[in-house]
């Protein structure tokens, strides 16, 4: 099985403390997705299971909390091709963050810093490639093609990613159907986050560079399970191939949802499958309201963008003395001093400013539902955190959910910002600039409203909200990568690997259950690698499949899981295991002692294991056993039933001679010296 990849900071975020959160109401919980023209698509990223990175000859793999040395970056954006700014990346220069990337010589080297040009692609990772496309059916490309996306978020030090198209249009048969495949490609991956404070982020490298598979399905996902369930398909899809990462960290999705007047929002890195139905109704409900809240701006008279127009005003002289501690200068500068942080990158220019920003003809507007649990004011709030870097609880306060402490503050600074009866209120704080900043996202993010939904992508959190990432890139961010060669790929090239396939999940499936195999264990079996065991033991031991499926699929799993390291047992281990049960197949009911056997450190052979444990020679005696066995048996069972009497008595008496006499040997012959006793 492949060995694992470890988790990432934001892989087990939980939802943090946000402006607008509201009561969870029945109508969060239930929508017609046909009626409202649910659909949705995936990006699929899985490592791969190869020694080095992608375009150097780093190892890959191998992870470090230890570093050597610190790079500071400061990104900005360039031209396309066509003299066209991406507006992603644009929006990245907004947010001035100080980029620091933690180095290991043991995993990094000066490609990663875009100090050196790339090496030749590694051709090991664009054989699983189109191993992958073969799988899927697609047509494979010619030649390979390096492009460069840009990534100005900080994650890839060079401020793009490469990548290369391998294969596209293929078919994955699903739920009686077939689900498109857009495109398979190859590429590199991106750094791990330590941490993200103000402007500061930091990242580490040890992640940089190692080779993913991205598997690009069409929009054809109907409803938030039928999401849950194609990811679960492509992973097996990608697991087959037996030449990829597993565990938390090693693959991460991308879901692509709309609804009917909506727009493509990406719900960017959702790290397990379990997360997709919630998310994915989440921004079904998030879209159909925010819907809702433009035709009520169109109906009010804000129809364009022009039409919004907000206007702020400063009051921090009038909550230096305010009961909301946050909104203090003292309060805020705190945590940079007494908790040692990088001030002087964190924090953002100019002296400590608190401006209420008024919403003109926009009261009830903050506290229009969005997603689940959330209101408008949260979609304010997170272009707030993002773009102007002020990511302090709470974000923001508003007039539709002021504060209880400060009740008696809110009738001031209406009057203060100028705010007339239809007029709504939010206040922002921090760094001059950063404020502005602030203000001017709240003034562009209800400019979007006026058109609906914008094109996005968001940040999952486990509870199955989701919070504002970056604008949804454009295709004005790829370009041609002039450092990289094109790669040919012939025709012997594919029909070498096509002979080495592995067998197509849905056939192995139709396979295993036609001899009983529950569902859930296949998918369990191809997902963790145990298939492939299967099927080795099968053809080369000459188990039986429906055996070897239960035996890899769930008892071995139920070890793996109470802590034995069943990864020590080499295949050639499992072999003579696997010998041993066809030519005694009373060791059958002793494997979990012979397995836990070989697999101590330093792991033992099978026949060591067999001689250690008792179990390589007959066992003349056992009748003698059973007396003991009935005389602990009468001294716990409460009544005098036989039957119960006998079975309670082969359980003691197994405990020895499990591996060795057949249990049913041992209950038949119980059961006949308590039958002569009456």
């Amino acid at each position: 099985m492949a060995p694992a990849s470890p988790a990432d900071p934001q892989d087990v975020a939980a939802a943090p403390p946000v402006a607008g959160v509201r009561p969870r109401s029945a109508e969060d919980d239930v929508l017609d997705y046909a009626a409202v023209g649910l659909i949705a698509g995936l990006e699929v990223h899985q490592q791969l299971l190869t020694e080095r990175k992608l375009f150097c000859h780093c190892p890959a793999g191998r992870y470090t909390r230890a570093h050597d040395g610190v790079v500071l970056r400061h990104m900005r954006p360039t031209l396309s091709e066509l003299g066209v700014y991406d507006g992603t990346a644009l929006m990245e220069f907004k947010t001035r963050k100080h980029i620091v990337y933690l180095l290991n010589r043991e995993n990094t080297c000066t490609y990663e810093m875009d100090d050196t040009p790339p090496f030749p692609v590694n051709q090991e990772a664009v054989d699983v490639a189109i191993e992958q496309c073969l799988m899927l059916g697609c047509d494979i490309v010619d030649e390979v093609h390096i492009a460069r996306k840009q990534y100005l978020d900080g994650s890839i030090p060079t401020g793009f990613q490469r990548t290369a198209v391998v294969g596209v249009n293929g078919i994955l048969p699903f739920r009686g159907r077939e689900l498109s495949i857009t495109q398979v490609t190859v590429e590199e991956d991106s750094c791990r986050e330590v941490a993200d404070q103000g402007h500061l982020i930091v990242w580490r490298t040890d992640r940089l560079g190692m080779p993913l598979i991205e598997t690009v399905t069409g929009p054809d996902l109907r409803t938030p399970d039928e999401v849950e369930e194609a990811i679960l398909l492509v992973g097996r899809v990608c697991r087959s191939t037996g030449r990829v990462r597993v565990g938390l960290g090693a693959s991460r999705q991308d879901v692509n949802v709309s609804v009917r007047g909506g727009r493509r929002v990406e719900i960017k890195g959702v790290p397990r499958a379990g997360w997709a139905p919630a998310l994915v109704h989440g921004e079904a409900v998030r879209q159909v309201n925010l819907l809702g809240l433009r035709d009520e701006l169109h109906r009010r008279g804000f129809t364009t963008a022009e039409s919004i127009q907000l206007d702020t005003t400063d009051v921090t002289e009038r909550m230096a003395e305010s009961a909301l501690g946050a909104l203090r200068e003292d309060e805020w500068e705190r945590p940079l001093e007494s908790e040692g942080r990088h001030r002087e990158f964190e924090r953002g220019d100019g002296p400590f400013r608190v401006l209420a920003v008024r919403l003109p003809g926009l009261v009830g507007t903050l506290s229009w539902p969005t997603q689940p649990g959330r209101m408008f004011a949260h979609e304010l709030a997170g272009r707030v955190r993002v773009v102007a870097g002020l990511d302090r609880w709470p974000i923001l306060h508003h007039s539709e959910d002021w504060p209880e402490e400060a009740r008696g503050e809110l009738d001031g600074l209406r009057a203060a910002a100028g705010c007339a009866d239809g007029d709504a209120f939010a206040l922002v704080w921090g760094p001059e600039r950063d404020t502005r900043t602030a203000a001017e996202e709240i003034r562009i993010r209800y400019a979007e409203a006026t058109d609906g939904i914008p094109s996005e992508t968001r940040q999952p959190f486990e509870d199955g909200s989701t919070d504002f990432e970056r604008i949804l890139p454009g295709p004005d961010r790829m370009y041609p990568d002039t450092d990289s060669p094109p790669t040919r790929v012939t025709r012997e090239r594919v029909v070498g690997l096509r002979a080495r396939l592995a067998e197509r999940p849905w056939d192995r499936e139709a396979r295993y259950a036609a001899v009983g195999v529950p569902r859930s264990t296949i998918h369990y079996l191809i997902r963790r690698g145990g298939a492939a065991m299967v099927d080795h033991v099968v053809e080369e031991c000459g188990a039986d499949l429906r055996f070897a499926a239960f035996f890899f699929g769930e008892r071995v799993k139920g070890l793996e899981r109470a802590g034995t390291t069943v990864e020590e047992l080499a295949r050639e281990d499992w072999c003579a295991l696997f010998r041993l049960f066809a030519e005694r197949p009373v060791l059958r009911e002793a494997w979990a002692a012979l397995v836990n056997q070989v697999a101590l450190v330093p792991p033992t052979t099978v026949p060591r294991a067999l001689t250690e444990l008792g179990l390589d020679r007959e066992l003349a005696s056992w009748h003698d056993e059973l007396a003991a066995g009935l005389e602990k048996a009468r001294a716990t069972v409460y009544d005098g039933d036989p039957g119960r009497l006998a079975r309670h008595a082969a359980g003691v008496a197994m405990r020895r001679l499990r591996g060795r006499v057949p249990a049913q040997a041992v209950l038949e012959a119980l059961k006949a010296t308590l039958e002569a006793e009456r």
